[in-house]
């Protein structure tokens, strides 16, 4: 939205037009830019055949799990979930052998929230939209 809205207003109206009740994730244009200036996977090794992800939570965790969350455990990992910060969860993500392994369903199972994730590339994306 480029115009000032409540997410609550946001959210009645989009249910109202879908045609299905939809779990939805809305976060403020503010906090993806926040996020991406800030950089958080700075720092961070990045073993060269992983992507960084960022799953945006429908709703703060009670409890935030002790990170990093690796799944599986071992080396032959494919998400490794390495920091929270607000609605964001961060995480690196590698695809091994036949079975795959997305950070969401890591995210949704160990946090027990809703939840939707994108590549960092689309977040670093949106930020530029946003600044235009």
């Amino acid at each position: 939205m480029r115009k000032a809205i409540s997410q609550a207003k946001l959210r009645a109206e989009l249910n109202k037009r879908l045609s299905f009740q939809a779990e939805l994730m809305i976060c403020p244009g503010g906090d993806v830019q926040n996020l991406v200036w800030t950089d958080p996977f700075a720092g961070q090794p990045l073993p060269k055949d992983a992507k960084r992800f960022v799953t945006v939570l429908g709703k703060r965790p009670r409890a935030l799990p002790r990170l990093p969350i690796i799944r599986p455990d071992g080396a032959e990992w494919q998400v490794k979930v390495v920091g929270v910060t607000g609605k964001f969860a961060l995480s690196l993500w590698r695809r091994v052998g036949r079975s795959i392994l997305y950070p969401n369903e890591v995210v949704e199972k160990t946090m027990g929230v809703p939840a939707t994730t994108r590549n960092w590339n689309t977040l670093e994306a949106i930020r530029d939209i946003l600044e235009e």
